[in-house]
């Protein structure tokens, strides 16, 4: 719990309007959680709280990049990301976070911990297929594909100069060829 101290937000001493709030997350962030998907990351997130008389309005963007495997070639690379989020916070009897855009707090409380809405918003913004950009437009190198093209192209060639030799020892051929020159 001490990790996410930086995340609580002491909302109490604020004055009415907008208060701007900035935040580098990396690796160690998404371990707080468990969350060991990212092999690492860097994303920017703002967040503006906009104090009101009755409930607090804070609106979330982030962009970056987080480093994971390819689901294709198991490459990793870095997938830039990007997303933003809206939350209520109301004041109310008891604590209520059921819905995912309204937290209710109870009345008295003094600050609000958003480390759980940055973490859900950045990790559903990750696409689930994950494909490295090299795949899509076929300029990734790896000693894997390499490989393979080195072997598809030799299977190639054994099997166009099988079909080469299989056409020029055709003994039915030849015979149809000779009565072609005997002429």
């Amino acid at each position: 719990m001490d990790k996410k101290k930086e995340f609580l937000i002491p909302f109490i001493g604020l004055k009415l309007g907008k208060h701007h709030f900035e935040y580098q997350i990396n690796k160690a962030f998404f371990e707080i959680f468990d969350y060991h998907e990212f092999n690492d990351s860097d994303i920017k997130v703002n967040v503006v709280l906009e104090k009101k008389s009755t409930m607090l309005e804070l609106a979330f963007k982030h962009k970056g990049t987080v480093n994971v495997p390819c689901d294709m070639t198991n490459e990793e690379f870095d997938l830039p990301i990007k997303g933003k989020m809206k939350l209520i916070v109301r004041f109310g009897d008891a604590f209520n976070n059921d819905n995912e855009e309204l937290l209710i707090v109870p009345h008295g409380e003094y600050q609000v911990d958003i480390s759980q809405y940055i973490y859900e918003m950045i990790v559903l913004s990750v696409p689930l297929r994950r494909i490295h950009p090299g795949v899509k437009d076929g300029s990734l190198n790896t000693e894997a594909l390499a490989k393979l093209k080195e072997l598809t192209i030799k299977e190639l060639k054994k099997e166009h100069t099988k079909k080469q030799k299989q056409e020029d020892t055709d003994p039915r051929w030849d015979k149809l060829k000779q009565l072609l020159t005997d002429k």
